[in-house]
């Protein structure tokens, strides 16, 4: 896929199945992902890959604990609704944003940094065939998840990547006009 056709088609897909990005892909999505911009060369990204049902099920447990302490009286449905969330996608990505104290590199820049990481990677999977989507949620800001992967006060979590096969046909969209979104100055 030439970079015009994947900069001005991509698209989320939020039905993933088998197979997720393995092997080459999944190194040419970790190579776009450690690309991006990064004001002075702090690289303050992380990454952390579920895949497999034994590691989608922990990421799974800790979105129903995540509930449970948001809500101790969350009914058992809601526990297991939030359980089953890390299985839409057979690979979910946990894109964390470790800020770094720097006298010129505001926090906000760094995390903008890992967020563009989360899309150079979507972009890269998309390229190679596969889809995927950035999932936010509460979760992303949820202190039980955040000490689950050993964030710092300044971290955060700018998105779960689910990534896989997508397993519905590109969506039918009427192209927004550039013109309504730009101006001169």
């Amino acid at each position: 896929m030439d970079a015009l056709t994947l900069l001005t088609t991509r698209y989320s897909s939020p039905r993933l199945t088998e197979p997720a990005p393995g092997g080459e892909a999944l190194e040419l999505i970790k190579r776009a992902a450690i690309q991006v911009p990064d004001h002075g060369a702090l690289r303050p990204w992380r990454f952390v890959i579920a895949e497999g049902r034994e590691a989608l099920d922990r990421l799974g447990d800790i979105f129903a604990e995540a509930a449970i302490e948001e809500d101790p009286s969350i009914s058992v449905e809601m526990q297991e609704r939030a359980r089953q969330l890390p299985l839409r996608a057979p690979m979910v990505i946990t894109c964390i944003a470790k800020v770094i104290e720097h006298p010129k590199v505001p926090a906000a820049e760094q995390i903008q940094s890992a967020a563009c990481a989360v899309m150079a990677m979507q972009q890269m999977a998309f390229a190679l065939g596969f889809g995927g989507v950035w999932r936010t949620g509460a979760y992303a800001q949820q202190d039980y998840v955040k000490q689950a992967f050993a964030l710092q006060a300044d971290d955060e979590i700018v998105g779960f990547l689910y990534l896989g096969t997508s397993t519905a046909a590109a969506p039918q969209r009427t192209p927004l006009d550039p013109d309504n979104y730009f101006s001169q100055f």
